[in-house]
């Protein structure tokens, strides 16, 4: 008897912690009967999978291991061969897929956010036109103007994050299960994320603060 270092041997619940696991010997293996006389889980006393383990960067075909384990036992079939990277990513499949999704949404909100800042920043500067126009016939140069419009889109950015990150960490509770092995509180990746959001809005909204900074005195004063 003795005791074997922590590894997963089931490969569902990737999600919890592994449990407690023991290892029968075949000699000592008992096999439970059901109510009918038969086994239970008879399949789970044969050799489901073989590890071989090669040289770094060394490929091994499916026929080299055929004839490998046919030398030692001609009547053990071989099924298929997969690389322990492909074995992982068969198990995290979902989870990849989630998180594909995820990203893919996550890309497309940062996509019409901007449009959407885009859309009222413009209306805004749009409305002021007028008002601009006379700032500049007073003195006010480009930086000013660009100031002016560019302080109410900041004031909706940090609006928004103030909102949104609040409603991230409740999110990241109910998501918790599906960021396997990833805090959902990290402090440094919600930073990031807040910055990157931030920095697109900002560009979006700087847009047509340069455009209604570069308007002559004369044209703004005429729109009115």
């Amino acid at each position: 008897m003795g005791v074997a270092g922590d590894i997963r041997n089931l490969t569902y619940s990737l999600d919890k912690p592994t449990g407690p696991f023991y290892f029968l010997p075949e000699a000592q293996h008992d096999f439970p009967l059901n109510g009918e006389g038969t086994e239970i889980s008879p399949g789970s006393h044969f050799a489901h999978d073989l590890v071989f383990v090669t040289r770094r960067g060394a490929s091994v075909s499916l026929a080299q291991v055929r004839r490998a384990v046919a030398a030692v036992d001609p009547n053990l079939p071989v099924i298929a061969m997969h690389t322990v990277s492909e074995q992982i990513t068969l198990q995290f499949s979902q989870q990849r897929l989630t998180a594909r999704l995820t990203s893919f949404f996550g890309i497309l909100s940062v996509i019409l956010a901007s449009i959407g800042i885009y859309g009222v920043t413009a209306y805004n500067a749009g409305r002021r036109t007028s008002e601009i126009g006379v700032r500049m016939a007073l003195g006010a140069h480009r930086g000013q103007i660009l100031s002016l419009i560019l302080g109410g889109a900041c004031a909706l950015i940090v609006l928004g994050l103030l909102i949104g990150l609040p409603l991230t960490f409740a999110a990241g509770r109910v998501l918790g299960n599906q960021l396997y092995g990833i805090n959902p509180y990290d402090p440094g990746v919600t930073a990031i994320a807040a910055g990157a959001l931030g920095l697109c809005a900002l560009v979006a909204a700087l847009i047509p603060a340069l455009r209604a900074s570069s308007i002559s005195p004369l044209e703004a004063l005429r729109s009115e």
